[in-house]
C-alpha cells in the first residue's frame, strides 16, 4: 500500500484542496498498469523475501564484483576505444533533449568521481560536496559577469578556487573522524550557498545571475549571430546552416572530453604512492600513521583534489545552465552525489560512472 501511494505521487497523482475538501489530481499521461505492476512485484518479494533469503544461504558461489576498467590489458584498451567511439557518435543520431539529459550525466559522473576520490579512496564523510559545486560555478558566473572571461578561461580558474577552499577548509576540519567530519562539511555546504544568497550585490541573491555564454571552438560561437565583441560563429565560418542542436551537441562533447580528462587523471593518481596512501588511509588510520605517513596530509590531498573537480563540474553545470542560483545547490545536491558513490560502490569508478547514469537518468524520467 506504501508503495502504491509513492508511486501514484511520483507518477502524477497528488491531493489538492477544493474548497474545504480535498480531491485527488491525476496528470493526463499517468500509466496506472505501470503502478500497479510495481506494487505487485514489491507486494510479492517482501511476501516471498524469508524464502529467497533461505534459499540463497544455501547457494554458494563467487560474488560478483564489477571488474576494474582501467586499460591494463589489450582487452580493456580496445573496450574503452570502441566505447569512446559510440559516445562520441551516440548525440549525432538521438533528439536534442536526449543529449541533454546526457550532458547533466556526464556532470554528475564529474561529481562522483570527485567525491568518489574522497569518500570511496580516502574513507572519509563528506556531506558538503555542493558547496564547492557551488564554488565553481559561481566562479565561471562572476568572472563572465564581471570581467567578460569565456568558458575555457574559466575552467581552470574555477578549478583552483573550488580546490583553494576545499585547501583551507581542510586545515582545521581534517582532524575529525567520522560523524564529527560529515556534520561539518555539511554545515560548509549550507554556509556556502546562505553566503550567495544574502550577497545580494555581488551575485545577485535569490535572482542569481542570467546570460552564461555556453563554451565556444577556437572563439567560434554556436549561435545564429556572434556577441558584439564576438569573432564568428560556427556557422558562417564553415558555411554550413545554422541548427541549434550544433551548440548541444558541442556541450555534451566537452562534458564528455572532461569526463575522459577526470578518468586519466584519476587512475593515474591511483598508481601513484599518493594513490596509494589514500587507500591505506581508507584500510586502517592507525596502521598509516605508523609508517610514518602524515594522515592529516593525505586528507587534505584527497579533500583538495576532490573539491577541484566540484569545481570543473560547477562550471560545466553553469554553461549548460545559461544561469546559476543558490537554489541549485542545496543539500539534497550533496546527498544525490553521495548516493551516485555510495550506490556504485564506493572506490570503483566503472561503478560510479553506471551508478551516475542510472540514478540521473531515472531520475529525469521522473520528471
Amino acid at each position: 500500500m506504501m508503495f502504491f501511494i509513492l508511486a501514484g505521487v511520483f507518477m502524477g497523482v497528488q491531493l489538492e484542496l477544493d474548497g474545504t475538501k480535498l480531491v485527488v489530481d491525476t496528470a493526463a499521461d499517468i500509466r496506472w498498469q505501470w503502478i500497479y505492476i510495481g506494487t505487485a512485484v514489491v507486494f510479492f518479494f517482501q511476501l516471498l523475501r524469508p524464502v529467497f533469503q533461505k534459499t540463497m544461504k544455501n547457494v554458494s558461489g563467487p560474488k560478483f564484483i564489477l571488474p576494474a576498467i582501467d586499460g591494463s590489458t589489450v582487452k580493456q584498451k580496445l573496450f574503452l576505444i570502441a566505447l569512446l567511439v559510440i559516445a562520441v557518435a551516440w548525440p549525432f543520431m538521438v533528439s536534442r533533449g536526449t543529449v541533454d539529459i546526457a550532458t547533466l550525466t556526464m556532470i554528475y559522473i564529474i561529481l562522483g568521481l570527485g567525491l568518489n576520490v574522497v569518500v570511496g579512496l580516502s574513507g572519509l564523510l563528506v556531506l558538503g560536496y555542493g558547496g564547492f559545486y557551488a564554488i565553481g560555478a559561481y566562479t565561471f558566473a562572476l568572472l563572465n559577469h564581471y570581467y567578460g572571461l569565456g568558458f575555457w578561461t574559466c575552467l581552470p580558474l574555477a578549478g583552483l578556487v573550488s580546490a583553494a577552499a576545499g585547501f583551507l577548509l581542510g586545515f582545521p576540519v581534517l582532524r575529525l573522524r567520522g560523524d564529527y567530519l560529515a556534520i561539518v562539511t555539511l554545515g560548509f555546504g549550507e554556509i556556502v550557498r546562505i553566503l550567495l544568497l544574502n550577497n545580494t550585490e555581488i551575485t545577485g541573491g535569490p535572482n542569481g545571475i542570467s546570460q552564461i555564454p555556453k563554451p565556444t571552438l577556437f572563439g567560434l560561437e554556436f549561435s545564429r549571430s556572434a556577441r558584439e565583441g564576438g569573432w564568428d560563429t560556427f556557422s558562417n565560418f564553415f558555411g554550413v546552416k545554422y541548427d541549434p542542436s550544433d551548440r548541444v551537441i558541442f556541450l555534451y562533447l566537452v562534458a564528455l572530453l572532461l569526463v575522459v580528462l577526470s578518468l586519466f587523471v584519476i587512475n593515474r593518481l591511483l598508481r601513484m604512492p599518493l594513490g596509494r596512501a589514500w587507500e591505506a588511509l581508507r584500510e586502517d588510520e592507525i596502521a598509516c600513521r605508523s609508517l610514518g605517513l602524515s594522515p592529516t596530509r593525505i586528507k587534505l590531498t584527497a579533500f583538495t583534489i576532490s573539491a577541484a573537480f566540484a569545481g570543473f563540474a560547477g562550471t560545466l553545470f553553469a554553461a549548460r545552465q545559461g544561469f546559476v542560483s543558490p537554489e541549485s545547490f542545496t543539500f539534497a545536491e550533496s546527498a544525490f552525489v553521495l548516493a551516485i558513490v555510495v550506490l556504485g560502490g564506493m572506490g570503483s569508478q566503472f561503478a560510479v560512472i553506471l551508478a551516475a547514469v542510472l540514478l540521473v537518468v531515472s531520475r529525469e524520467l521522473m520528471r
